[in-house]
């Protein structure tokens, strides 16, 4: 760790695309790629510093993996890195999926088979797996962080509303500092908040309404329509979905459920983060204009819902640099990084449980388990070969 400074950044950045094209599924499986690249294979921090960075992306509103990878940039190589690091992990996903918004005919009317893709599902939960495996051992040391780390299992399980996961890790938080006879838990630290992203946070939203109040300008609009689904949402980019359908389907019926459906079914096999989708809704409600526009609808969509979070990230994590050295947050992350731990670990059965528990799914899961515990092999080439599988069986 002490190397940190010395990363080049183009190694780093090479290490943030790999992450990039072998990260499948929600924010859960990112984390399990996250811990194999990032932790395990090159070290650029360790399991602690990762599930304080999850939990703190949890209770951010944003999409909490890119702004997990974001944070990771910025710890490497401050904040021109973390910008450089969100456009390295987005732009793939956001590239593919504009080119998918001109291509909605042609994926319909050939009815393009994703059964393929069948064998992405058991392969994430070996990543969520291994990630769930090697944390837990890190934030699991005595009865009580144990006890938070099943409630962070037990009550995801049965109770799914998207405000569940920031009220449960402060939950583990506050618990862990009223029963800790940790003494003097509170003093004074030096902060200097970045007021500019703060203000530049709450300018966009506030410009993007006056803009879409006076101008009758589709840009304008989906700018305004993306970056407010940037900021309203906490969780992956499955919790975004119900915001999109109201806007874009149900009032101003820029495409149909089904083309929606057909878009958000297709990202479920693009790697990246799931709010590139926003490339494909963006795209799909700009093509009664020029193909130009149309790019430039797709662009401004999956730039737009991808900016509350990274203004955000970037005015939180110096703030988060100071406020860690107090050693009560110290001691309320003992309890948070608990409850994340056992979120990661549910996260696992539940998407396993989504992909079913048959033979050669069980199979999968347990030769990618495996292979990330013995071997070092890129995430994208076992991204591949799982594919290639589910080509050939």
């Amino acid at each position: 760790m002490d190397n940190i400074s010395k990363v080049k950044w183009s190694t780093f950045l090479k290490d943030v695309l790999i992450c990039s094209l072998g990260a499948y599924g929600g924010p859960e499986a990112h984390y399990g790629v996250f811990t194999d690249q990032m932790v395990t294979k090159k070290k650029y921090l360790n399991e602690d510093e990762l599930v304080e960075l999850i939990a703190l992306t949890g209770i951010l509103p944003g999409p909490s993996s890119t702004q997990t990878i974001t944070s990771i940039g910025y710890k490497v190589g401050g904040p021109l890195l973390a910008f450089l690091t969100l456009l390295v992990w987005a732009m793939p996903a956001i590239v593919v999926m504009t080119l998918l918004s001109f291509m909605y005919f042609f994926l319909s009317r050939n009815q393009v088979d994703t059964d393929i893709l069948r064998y992405i599902g058991p392969m994430a939960v070996g990543f969520i797996a291994v990630a769930a495996y090697r944390i837990g051992r890190k934030v699991v040391k005595s009865k009580l962080t144990l006890f938070l780390f099943i409630l962070g299992m037990v009550i995801p399980y049965f109770w799914t509303m998207a405000f569940i996961y920031p009220l449960i890790l402060l939950t583990g938080g506050v618990v862990y500092l009223l029963v800790s006879n940790e003494k003097n838990l509170w003093h004074k630290v030096e902060m200097r908040p970045p007021w500019k992203y703060f203000i530049a946070f709450v300018s966009l939203a506030v410009i993007g309404v006056i803009l879409t109040t006076i101008f009758d300008y589709r840009l304008f609009f989906l700018f305004e329509r993306f970056y407010r689904f940037g900021y309203l949402v906490i969780g992956g980019g499955q919790v975004v979905v119900p915001y999109m359908v109201t806007d874009l389907v149900d009032v101003h019926q820029f495409m149909t459920l089904q083309e929606f459906l057909t878009g958000f079914g297709i990202v479920q096999g693009i790697p990246g983060p799931m709010f590139s989708f926003s490339a494909y809704a963006g795209g799909m409600s700009s093509r009664d204009l020029s193909s130009f526009q149309q790019v430039l609808g797709a662009i401004t969509s999956g730039i737009a819902i991808f900016l509350p979070g990274t203004l955000l990230i970037f005015f939180v994590y110096p703030i988060w640099a100071s406020l860690r050295t107090m050693k009560g947050i110290k001691v309320a992350l003992i309890g948070i990084s608990a409850v994340a731990g056992g979120l990661i670990a549910i996260a696992a059965f539940k998407l396993m449980q989504d992909s079913g528990f048959y033979f050669d799914n069980i199979l999968v899961l347990m030769v990618t388990i495996i292979l990330l515990l013995t071997k070092k092999i890129p995430a994208p080439f076992i991204v591949l070969v799982s594919i290639i599988l589910g080509f050939l069986i």
